[in-house]
């Protein structure tokens, strides 16, 4: 609230449907703020108390006149964001999404936004973005609408709130951890007393450059410790992003948003011709459930798996979850010929796979040497003679599989003809200067020359190669951005190029229905809401090491719906039986890439992999409509016991893995996080004759006795939610 504004001036609407209530606050004096968002079965909140924490539904700072009432590096207060004023306020329907739109300005400086809510029924799930234009010529600093305050009210909250927040290193990804928000170095320090905003440092988790999540996943959850109750969100940004937790007035705020001038070199250029759309943020809130934190985070992943199912593009992938076989990871290792394919081809279609994917290397006639010189990709004659690539893919059709091919199209190698051929201006630049990382260009593809090229190289692989499959890579991160050789904001460039990114891969699946493109980027750093709108499935790791692998496939649901999530199932004929069926449940509950040197299977490990292969062909449906949960919660990336469930309906799937040293048999109780046992588990693989696992103290549990490891179980129960008595 303004210094010295009286309540009674201002009026509060209440707004949202049968999931989650928003309560605003605005008047003549004051700008429209976002007072609290509930879920239904929480009582609403109390709006007064949290009037003079409140911030503007649009926190927006115009470049020449900054923030006020605060100071520091903080994305909050800004000047032009406390002028705004409500104009209009509209509650549509577009289906079962509700939908509200604001339109807010500042009559004085000209600029205005459109605030835009979106709510679908059933789904606790918020999503929020605006777009910002202006009668005058101005240059925004940041903008976001996913802002929330008052979230420690009646708390405290330096100790009461809980940060999870999610390092994502390469080939060890989604490595989730929590603390309070004092251990992360946010403290009351009490001169809220005093008038004061409060202290002048934050929380901040940023990430710069074209790899969104090469450092920590562009999303977070803050839980209350007393109650439970949890508030998630993502930011839906496939390049920068930033976040921040402060205190405001005794209060706590989250602060959201894509690419800032501060962090990232970004500024949004607005005027009678120009607009800029903020980088949409999407909240789930979930109620402490009285079972646990680990029936709570159930209900949250259910949340947000449904909110990501409900707006992704649609893919008849998402359903039909073929297996894919991919020779790269522990085989051909970027080193393909037609020698080493053969045997690898007729293993896969022996066991059952349904996608052959050949990965990196295809292009090359250097003999590894073609980091700094793709671009062309054109099928290497060296490396495939007798037919050439073409006869390798014709091999791989009259096996019975379809043909995937991997492809970087986004970089450009310095000794590439390509490099030569377009236009300086198709290429990320910086001071008059071709940006170069790492022996490579990359294309902008804002650029109709950048982006006919890509056209023309995808157009001619599908239509030369009848391919059904591509995997589309990027292993630079190219930094701030580009300039565009106009004196354009580096991290303006870097947002919209990549962007561009993604229209351009939809285009591609428009041009060419049923093709399946998989998203990757150097394993999981480009693991953002942004790409999982798009891509119909995602690499998740390079991790090679199928012991190191559970950790990082049980963690990812929380990120990624399992039916768009690729896990590496690694085999060949060095491993036991039972590291054979540990690295295969690894992947059964997503989406199987079976990988490694499957032509070396001894004919035990063929039976293995078929049978595994059989099951999940039986599981697919179930996988493409479970929601996930974690018994044990989410997995540490050194723990000796992992369980990883998915519910569908009546129906749970429990994995499990035993990676211990020991020599001797354990036995490991599996909570069911609010959940009843109705009938006997099962075990779906491997099929064992005795009895591998049972229900214990009274439905609420399974018993689990597994052999030393490494060791991996799947099993099927039935359940019911468990209710307490009353």
């Amino acid at each position: 609230m303004l210094p010295g504004l009286e309540q009674s001036t201002e009026e509060r609407r209440e707004w949202g449907n049968d999931t989650l209530r928003v309560a605003i606050a605005h008047g003549p004096d004051s700008a429209p703020r976002l007072l609290a968002v509930w879920h239904v079965d929480e009582d609403a909140p109390d709006s007064a108390a949290r009037r003079r924490s409140a911030l503007p539904l649009l926190e927006v700072a115009v470049l020449g006149e900054g923030r006020e009432g605060t100071a520091g590096k903080r994305h909050v207060d800004g000047a032009a964001a406390q002028r705004m004023r409500m104009a209009d306020w509209r509650e549509l329907r577009r289906g079962d999404v509700a939908v509200l739109e604001i339109d807010i300005a500042d009559l004085d400086s000209g600029l205005f936004a459109t605030v835009v809510y979106e709510l679908a029924d059933g789904v606790p799930v918020l999503r929020t973005w605006a777009r910002v234009t202006s009668e005058h010529d101005a240059l925004l600093e940041y903008a976001t609408t996913g802002v929330l305050s008052g979230l420690g009210h009646s708390l405290a909250w330096e100790d009461d709130l809980i940060l999870w927040d999610a390092p994502n290193p390469w080939s060890g990804e989604f490595r989730w951890r929590s603390a309070s928000l004092a251990t992360r170095g946010l403290y009351d320090v009490g001169m809220s007393r005093y008038g004061q905003v409060g202290a002048k440092n934050r929380i901040a988790m940023t990430s710069t450059g074209a790899w969104s999540t090469s450092e920590r996943l562009a999303e977070g959850i803050l839980q209350e410790r007393r109650s439970g109750r949890m508030l998630a969100w993502h930011i839906e940004s496939n390049g920068a992003w930033h976040t921040e937790l402060g205190d405001r007035y005794g209060d706590v705020y989250l602060a959201a948003m894509g690419p800032t001038a501060l962090e990232h070199q970004w500024s949004g250029r607005v005027g009678p011709e120009a607009s800029v759309d903020t980088v949409p943020v999407a909240f789930a809130v979930v109620v402490g459930n009285p079972h646990g934190d680990d029936a709570t985070l159930a209900d949250l992943g259910a949340a947000l798996t449904r909110h990501r199912r409900r707006t992704r593009r649609a893919h008849p992938d998402h359903d039909g979850l073929p297996v894919v076989y991919n020779d790269f990871l522990n085989a051909l290792m970027s080193d393909p010929t037609s020698e080493r394919e053969r045997p690898l081809i007729d293993a896969a279609a022996a066991l059952g796979v349904e996608y052959y994917v050949i990965d990196a290397g295809w292009y090359d006639d250097e003999s590894g040497g073609w980091w700094d010189a793709v671009g062309a990709w054109l099928p290497s004659e060296r490396r495939f003679p007798d037919g050439g690539l073409d006869a390798v893919i014709d091999r791989i059709r009259s096996a019975g599989m379809r043909p995937g091919l991997w492809l970087e199209p986004e970089v450009v190698g310095v000794r590439s003809e390509v490099a030569q051929s377009l236009p300086p201006e198709a290429f990320y630049q910086r001071d008059g200067r071709r940006v170069t990382e790492w022996g490579r260009h990359q294309l902008d593809l804002r650029h109709p020359a950048a982006k006919a090229h890509l056209d023309s190289v995808v157009d001619r692989l599908v239509e030369r190669f009848g391919l059904s499959y591509l995997k589309l890579d990027y292993n630079i991160d190219i930094g701030a951005g580009t300039d565009r050789g106009a004196g354009e904001a580096p991290g303006t460039g870097l947002r919209e190029a990549s962007s561009a990114f993604l229209a351009w891969v939809s285009e591609i699946m428009d041009r060419h229905p049923g093709l399946v493109i998989e998203g990757c980027a150097a394993g999981g750093s480009r693991l953002d809401a942004a790409s999982a709108r798009v891509f119909p499935v995602q690499s998740l790791t390079d991790q090679q090491d199928f012991m190191l692998t559970p950790p990082i496939a049980v963690a990812a649901p929380l990120t990624l719906p399992p039916e768009q999530s690729g896990v590496w199932a690694s085999v060949d004929g060095g491993m036991s039986d039972e590291e054979t069926v540990f690295s295969l449940v690894t992947a059964m509950l997503s989406r199987v890439h079976l990988a490694g040197r499957i032509d070396t299977l001894r004919s035990s490990q063929r039976r293995i992999v078929s049978d595994a292969l059989a099951v999940h062909r039986s599981l697919r449906g179930a996988a493409s409509r479970a929601v996930p949960i974690w018994p044990l919660g989410l997995p540490g990336w050194r723990d000796e016991w992992i369980v990883r469930g998915a519910r569908d309906a009546d129906d749970l799937y429990l994995a499990v893995w035993r990676r211990d040293g020991a020599t001797a048999d354990a036995e490991l109780r599996v909570p069911l996080p609010g959940l009843t046992a109705t009938g006997p588990v099962s075990a779906l693989f491997p099929v064992l004759r005795d009895a591998p696992a049972r229900i214990v103290d009274g439905g609420s549990a399974v018993l689990i006795r597994l052999p030393p490891g490494p060791c991996a179980r799947l099993y099927r129960l039935t359940v019911a939610d468990h209710v307490l008595p009353s």
